[in-house]
């Protein structure tokens, strides 16, 4: 998230005049820092516009919202004696989601360090300007959670009947919250849907990058939009995380036993879960999205 030419000041002439019409677009947003436990969003966020092959669109001016002390900008040499900055902040790129002429925004950014409020009603600009219809932003938070089970991830809708829809688990968390819970706020109070998913990393083997949470993150976000994402390398790096960090608590005895309790943790909450009856159309509608996303690409959600 480095730029080296920041865009126009905010009401500069060319700051929206040159943005593009798009088709139905949706837009992803992850951010660094407080709500990006193990990188998990981010790599996400990033693995998305790879995939998609996401076009730059903009970049917001980072002057107004970040303490450059604490998000220092970076010094680099260009063919070897030019030195160049490049400014870290947010960005935004677009993509077409894939067998769909469906667009999608994707904003890759750093949680600000200033005007919180200012800096969300500049998004809900270019959500406004963009024709945004939904907006899915990602996170990641440290919970107690074992490494060796399949990665939770909870969220939050604009609706009840959005939550149903979405099989999102509501979270239960009240505390301080980071830019995330702040910008899908200001969309639902501008009349943007607006949904959250947040993966849960195991605080104990919080050190980036968390592959495992990034790929649970990615399924909720195919999920969502009925596309396919192509994982790459991904599960193969999720899988040799998961074995490397079982290796490291079968050699700690405390750490062992502490993942051992977190399991059989787990294991009673599916026990005490209710089971609901198998509703066997839904499940044959999902299982046939599913060979639609993974055959033919997929449909616009």
């Amino acid at each position: 998230m480095t730029d080296s030419t920041p865009p126009p000041a905010h009401g500069e002439p060319g700051a929206e005049t040159d943005l593009p019409r798009l088709v139905d677009p949706v837009m992803i947003a992850a951010f660094e820092g407080w709500n990006d436990a193990g990188e998990a969003a981010s790599t996400a966020l990033e693995h998305l516009e790879l995939m998609w092959d996401a076009e730059p669109l903009l970049s917001i001016d980072p002057e107004e919202y970040y303490d450059f002390q604490v998000t220092r900008p970076h010094v680099r040499q260009s063919e070897g004696v030019t030195r160049r900055i490049e400014w870290q902040t947010t960005r935004l790129s677009v993509a077409t989601l894939p067998g769909t002429e469906r667009h999608v925004v994707l904003v890759n950014g750093i949680e600000p360090n200033l005007r919180w409020r200012t800096f969300c009603r500049e998004l809900l600009g270019y959500v406004e300007a963009l024709g945004v219809t939904k907006v899915i932003t990602l996170g990641a938070l440290l919970t107690d959670t074992p490494h060796t089970r399949p990665t939770p991830v909870s969220g939050t809708s604009y609706d009840k009947a959005s939550a149903s829809e979405l099989d999102v688990e509501p979270s239960t968390y009240q505390g301080p919250t980071g830019i995330v819970g702040v910008f899908q706020n200001a969309c639902i109070e501008a009349g943007i849907p607006a949904v959250s998913f947040w993966a849960s990393v195991p605080h104990y083997v919080s050190q980036a990058p968390v592959p495992k949470a990034a790929v649970a993150l990615l399924h909720r976000v195919e999920e969502v939009l009925d596309v396919e994402v192509p994982l790459g390398a991904l599960p193969e790096r999720a899988e040799e995380w998961e074995r490397t960090v079982s290796e490291m608590a079968e050699a700690d005895d405390e750490v062992r036993d502490y993942v051992r309790q977190l399991e059989e943790q787990a294991e009673a909450d599916e026990a005490d879960a209710p089971l609901e009856e198998a509703d066997g159309d839904a499940i044959a509608a999902d299982f046939e999205r599913y060979l639609r996303r993974r055959g033919s690409g997929g449909g616009a959600g």
